[in-house]
This record gives C-alpha cells, sequence and structure tokens, in this order.
C-alpha cells in the first residue's frame, strides 16, 4: 500500500498514528525526518488548542516554571534557543517565567506548519523577542558555541537511532549548558518502556552523552510530565566555555558558516546557495537550499 501526502491528512483526521502507519508502510524500526516532519506538521496547531483546556494549561505552566527555574540556577543566560520548539507553549511558559530584560531568544523546528503557529502563539502572549526558523536537529542552523543555554523538551524523542548525532550537533551549538528534558526510558518501568519501543522513541541519552565525553551533571526525573506513560527525564550537560565564539547566530546548516539576507532569501556564499523565507519563516534546512552561485551579483544589476 502506498499512502500518499493528502492521505495522510484524512488518515490523521480519523485519530491513527501516522508515524507508526508510515514506519509500516517504509519498513523501518525508527522514524525518519520525512516521518517526523508529516506527522508533526499534521499535528500543526492542536498544542496551542490544548492550552484552551485549563488542566492543560497549568501544567504545561508548572512545566515550565521549574524550567525557568532550573535557567535561573544555572546563571542568568544571555540567549537561549529551543531546538524543536513545536508550536512555543513551552517556550512563552519558560520566558514569562524568567523575565529577564534584554534575553535572546531561539526557537527551530522541522514543520514549517508548527514554526508559524510558534509564531501565532507568541503574538498573542505579547513575546516579541523570538527569532524563529525551521531547522533539523541533525544539521541545526546555529553557529558554533553561539546560546548560552540550548534545551530541548521531547523534540529529541521521534528521533530513536539517532541519539549520537543529535547530541553532537546540540552540543556544538551550545555555549555553556545544554538541557534535555526527553522520555527517562532508563528511569521508567516496564510498561512505559515498552510504549516508547513501540513508538520509536529515544534511548539513554545519558549514557549517549557519557560517552561522548560530555560532562553531565545531573540526570534524574523531571517532577511534572503531561503523558504518565512517558515520564520525562532531566539531564543537564556543562559544556567548558569556549573562546572559539562566532559573531553569527543563524547559520548555514550545511557549513555553519554565516547568511546573508538579500531580498526575499538567506544567502549562503559557502553554499553559494539561498535559503527561502517563506511566509515571513527562513527555512534553513539543507535540503530547502537553492543553488544560485550568481546570486548576489545577479540581484545587484536588476
Amino acid at each position: 500500500m502506498t499512502l500518499r501526502d493528502f492521505d495522510l491528512k484524512e488518515l490523521y483526521e480519523q485519530g491513527k498514528n501516522i508515524s507508526s502507519l508510515l514506519r509500516e508502510n517504509k519498513g523501518l524500526e525508527y522514524n525518519d525526518e520525512m516521518i517526523i516532519e508529516l506527522s508533526y506538521d499534521l499535528q500543526a496547531g492542536s498544542y496551542m488548542a490544548s492550552m484552551e483546556d485549563e488542566a492543560t494549561s497549568a501544567k504545561k505552566d508548572d512545566y515550565a516554571a521549574e524550567l525557568a527555574k532550573i535557567f535561573r540556577s544555572l546563571g542568568n543566560p544571555m540567549s537561549i534557543l529551543e531546538a524543536g520548539v513545536g508550536e512555543a507553549t513551552t517556550l512563552s511558559g519558560v520566558l514569562k517565567h524568567l523575565g529577564i530584560a534584554g534575553l535572546d531568544n531561539y526557537g527551530f523546528d522541522l514543520s514549517w506548519s508548527r514554526v508559524a503557529c510558534a509564531r501565532e502563539w507568541l503574538k498573542k502572549q505579547k513575546i516579541s523577542n523570538v527569532t524563529l526558523c525551521t531547522g533539523s536537529l541533525l544539521n541545526i542552523p546555529f553557529a558554533d558555541n553561539s546560546i548560552d543555554i540550548l534545551y530541548t523538551s521531547h523534540s529529541i524523542e521521534p528521533n530513536g537511532g539517532n541519539e549520537e548525532p543529535i547530541l553532537k550537533e546540540l552540543y556544538r551549538v551550545a555555549k555553556r549548558f545544554l538541557v534535555l528534558l526527553e522520555p527517562g526510558y532508563e528511569l521508567s518501568n516496564t510498561e512505559a518502556r515498552k510504549r516508547m519501543e513501540s513508538h520509536g522513541y529515544c534511548k539513554n541519552l545519558k549514557k549517549f552523552s557519557e560517552r561522548l565525553g560530555y560532562n553531565v551533571i545531573e540526570h534524574k526525573l523531571f517532577p511534572f510530565h503531561i503523558n504518565p506513560m512517558n515520564p520525562t527525564a532531566l539531564t543537564i550537560i556543562e559544556k567548558s566555555i569556549n573562546s572559539n565564539t562566532s559573531n553569527h547566530i543563524l547559520a548555514c546548516p550545511k557549513y555553519k558558516t554565516p547568511l546573508q539576507e538579500i531580498g526575499e532569501v538567506l544567502f549562503s556564499p559557502a553554499a553559494l546557495a539561498v535559503y527561502p523565507i517563506v511566509g515571513g519563516i527562513p527555512c534553513l534546512r539543507i535540503e530547502n537550499s537553492i543553488i544560485a552561485s550568481r546570486y548576489t551579483e545577479i540581484m545587484k544589476r536588476n
């Protein structure tokens, strides 16, 4: 059976598990990026809608407040990035509870629709100081050592099998701390583990981090979670302050080099390519690039 993209929307509306259907259809044990993108793009707007429920909103607020408390305990950051920002329902709460003036805030997600929803949500929350773009956890469009505190909130979750390359990318971008809120597989009971395995969730992030030589300063169950069958583990990795910091933040996802905003695109001199800005959102995945080696000189003539 071939699943066409437009069929998936109907299946999603019927309550089907899109990730599971696509893994089965493709004969995969774990999700690939196409599966993750389609599954989450079809969900776009659902997280915003869930915040209308008072109980869910209260849980999210407790979750965000605790995360903000952790960030303050790590010292006052100058910049924060949520990798896999979704619809910014976590980021908005964190920023409200932090209340740090002049903080530079960023978020990216694989799905354009979810980033667009994040922008709507942040506007509704009267939060304007956030730079958003699309991007992949495997090729993060940010420069080396560019963000004081980089965190995830169940965004590594669907990427089982890619734990190590994702951790390497997150660590590359973090300047001081990497804070992971992800499924606590090794801290869970048998039933929860089986559920995580059936969904292709990530596992053993502490073990992978230590194997990579990272300094894990804390690893424990987080006191708040949305789904009791998917308990959240808090993993904090401290990074030695690196003087080799970049003077740019957003970067070419392929080469991590500066981008030049020219017209409605971001030009990468290193990649000889442009990345489109769609609906005001920079699309910074490698596959979004368009080879245009003469872009700057041709645009100057026109």
